[in-house]
């Protein structure tokens, strides 16, 4: 996910994407301790989106 396709959604899309992203990350947690997770490159992956979409969402609060 790049930062200018964020930036292109309103506040209550990004809320949405960062809620999904939050229940996304909670799921592969849960697989990461149960032994389930292949790829555990995805866990630093959705952290990152995570990051993305709470830093476009501040930057929009500021204006």
């Amino acid at each position: 996910m790049k930062a200018s396709e964020l930036r292109s959604k309103d506040a209550t899309e990004l809320s949405t994407e960062l809620e999904s992203l939050l229940k996304a990350q909670f799921n592969l947690r849960m697989q990461r301790a149960t032994q389930q997770l292949s790829n555990t490159s995805q866990l630093g992956r959705v952290r990152r989106d995570i990051a993305r979409v709470r830093t476009i969402l501040s930057e929009n609060a500021g204006k």
